[in-house]
């Protein structure tokens, strides 16, 4: 540490309460002074390949860039507070924010408890849904607000990232040459055969300026909302990217913390919100990008003879690589259609069911009940009324979620379709879906007694479902025809009747 960045910790430790009470905290890019009360982000004079904060001119512009990205997914400054001009006065001590020279510059925040990081959250048990529909939208409410590039070239754009993870899967000692080829080609392999779509996406504006580098550690929960901090700053063109492949950053990291029905629930909750579907079909391709990146820059710190724990990481590094597999292995996509009365546990089954459907990160469900409230501009939990469900509507609605799961299949997106179904011809529609797009169909159908259907309604809390008990007495006098899906007892556990079904996918 030279003379000058160390004066200035020393400066800022000081304001920040003093070392007794203060948590340094240093990368190889930046200081974090934390406080009781306050944090302190300083930028270290560093020259890199992939960055220059050399001047204390450079560094303030960074900072002011940080908080200006940061502050679109934290606008009540729950985090972020601003920035602060280091000068020396005429006295030559340091100063906040004053006439004399500029010295450095520092991004103020708030302190945060780092028990509330997501990924503490994440390895302390399965993520609430509700977590994740909040993070899924606020992802999303960070990518409307975001500048658009105006490259139409998405494609090449993806290009470029897997020319810099071909050399480093060599560099980093992450693989050999040859093993490095066969592992390359998978990537170009796929790139070629979704080029096409990503650029016609960027046409499209869906090429943002996104949050570039969307992980659980970079989510802290205040309050009960998922705020996303610590925004990829130095770099506009590694940071501009597909919204998509800013998402799959997220979804990668969930998967592999082995929380896969968030991650299933986060890309289904954020379609809702942005109304995306055939992009879809990127995912399993951009969430392998992001996890062969994780791979190799592990890889590379696992070579540095400093660095602790070298073996976990290199260990790591290739349970990445084989995530990146996974996810670019072919997979046929399959229709999946849950029916039932209301009560019966559909959204259940299919939140369940969907993550087991390949190619990861699982199967789009699709709900009449969030389609119906769509057709009405309403939100998921607003309560419709009796003319939202005239049979001319419902028939609207049925007619809707066939055309999704048309569109969908077409894409190679893999689906679920969770609605009543209660009519033969309704069943025999969805199912001729399936045929017509060539790919597998399955039909479950969930049973349960009258009794039970109506006490779970009942207890419902939330949710898109507007049913109730006089629901199930008027769907209980519905003429269900024969029934030739799958029949599953819904009072068995979810889990055990997926573990069922797993044969038949």
């Amino acid at each position: 540490m030279d003379p000058a960045e160390a004066e200035a910790i020393a400066f800022l430790t000081a304001r920040a309460g003093g070392s007794e009470a203060c948590n340094l905290v240093s990368t190889h890019i930046s200081r974090v002074i934390i406080g009781p009360e306050v944090v302190f982000k300083l930028k270290r004079p560093v020259r890199l390949a992939y960055l220059d904060f050399s001047t204390a001119a450079r560094r303030l512009a960074f900072c002011e860039r940080e908080y200006a990205l940061n502050r679109r997914s934290d606008p009540d400054g729950r985090i972020y507070r601003g920035v602060r001009r280091i000068s020396r006065g005429a006295d030559g001590a340091l100063g906040f924010d004053g006439d004399g020279d500029l010295v450095d510059a520092v991004v103020e925040m708030n302190p945060f408890d780092n028990d509330r990081l997501l990924d503490r959250l994440a390895g302390a048990g399965p993520l609430q849904p509700g977590l994740i529909e909040r993070l899924a939208h606020a992802v999303a409410d960070l990518h409307a607000v975001a500048d658009v590039s105006d490259d139409p070239a998405g494609a090449a754009r993806m290009e470029r990232v897997l020319d810099i993870n071909a050399a480093a899967f060599v560099e980093s000692g992450l693989m050999d040459e040859a093993a490095a080829g066969r592992f390359d080609t998978l990537f170009r392999t796929a790139l070629a055969r979704h080029s096409a779509l990503l650029d016609t996406r960027a046409i499209a504006g869906k090429v943002r300026r996104g949050h570039g580098d969307l992980h659980l550690r970079n989510i802290c929960l205040i309050g009960e909302d998922p705020v996303l901090f610590d925004c990829l700053e130095f770099d506009e063109d590694l940071a501009t990217t597909d919204v998509l492949y800013d998402l799959a950053f997220l979804v990668m990291d969930l998967w592999h913390r082995g929380q896969r029905a968030a991650a299933n629930l986060l890309v289904n909750r954020h379609a809702d919100r942005t109304g995306e579907r055939e992009g879809l079909a990127l995912l399993p391709f951009l969430v392998a990008v992001r996890a062969a990146v994780r791979a190799h820059v592990l890889a590379a710190t696992a070579r540095d003879p400093e660095t602790p724990g070298r073996s976990a990481i290199r260990d790591e590094a290739q349970d990445y690589v084989r995530l990146a597999e996974a996810a670019l292995a072919e997979a046929t996509p399959r229709l999946a259609a849950v029916g039932g009365l209301s009560g019966s546990g559909k959204s259940t089954l299919a939140a369940v069911l969907a993550p087991e459907l390949a190619p990861l990160p699982g199967a789009r469900t699709l709900n009449t009940d969030r389609l119906r409230k769509a057709l009405f501009q309403a939100g998921p939990e607003t309560r419709l009324g009796p003319e939202a469900y005239r049979p001319e509507v419902s028939a609207t609605v049925y007619g809707r979620l066939r055309e999704e799961v048309a569109v969908l299949l077409a894409a190679g997106v893999p689906v679920i379709a969770d609605a009543v179904h209660a009519r033969p011809d309704e069943r025999a529609a969805i199912a001729a879906v399936a045929r017509k797009a060539g790919v597998p169909f399955l039909g479950v159908w969930l049973d349960l007694s009258a009794e039970a259907l109506k006490a779970r309604v009942t207890a419902r809390r939330g949710g898109p479902s507007d049913a109730t008990a006089e629901t199930v007495d008027h769907q209980l006098g519905y003429d269900l025809g024969e029934i030739t899906w799958t029949r599953l007892d819904s009072g068995r556990d979810k889990a055990e009747l997926v573990a069922g079904l797993r044969p038949l996918l």
